[in-house]
């Protein structure tokens, strides 16, 4: 007996609505993965995209636990000698808040071409306010 595989254009994907207002980083972020990635669906196969769409929306008032807000470094490199560049997580919370739910939601996925095309799938707001309000999404109990 062979395992049916969904074909791709018979996936539904549905958009979901995620309030980051209070909610832990980490925590949020493992249950949005899963959803990108598909998981919490009965057809999830592991090399097809079968995830569904996540708007976060209130970014800057995510909540770090214990002294996570001054120990928590984020690294970039500019690609020159010595260009290391180190920031802590007060500081991007308080000056690019979606960059810090956005990097942890895609270190959690595949580094792969499917990762990358999961990771596309999230849309992260600082404020309450979003554009997909045609898309009518569901919100997200997290």
């Amino acid at each position: 007996m062979k395992t049916p595989l969904p074909k791709v254009n018979e996936i539904e994907k549905k958009w979901y609505l995620v309030d980051a207002k209070d909610q832990v980083l980490g925590r949020m972020a493992t249950q949005i993965a899963t959803r990108l990635r598909g998981k919490h669906k009965p057809i999830y196969t592991p090399h097809l995209d079968t995830g569904d769409f996540i708007v976060v929306i209130n970014a800057e008032k995510v909540k770090l636990t214990g002294k996570k807000l001054d120990d928590k470094k984020y690294h970039r490199h500019t690609g020159y000698l010595g260009g290391l560049k180190t920031v802590n997580a007060r500081t991007m919370l308080e000056k690019r808040p979606e960059e810090v739910i956005r990097l942890a939601v895609k270190r959690m996925l595949p580094k792969n071409r499917l990762g990358r095309s999961q990771f596309k799938k999230l849309k992260v707001y600082a404020g309450g306010e979003h554009p997909h309000a045609a898309q009518q999404p569901k919100e997200l109990k997290i």
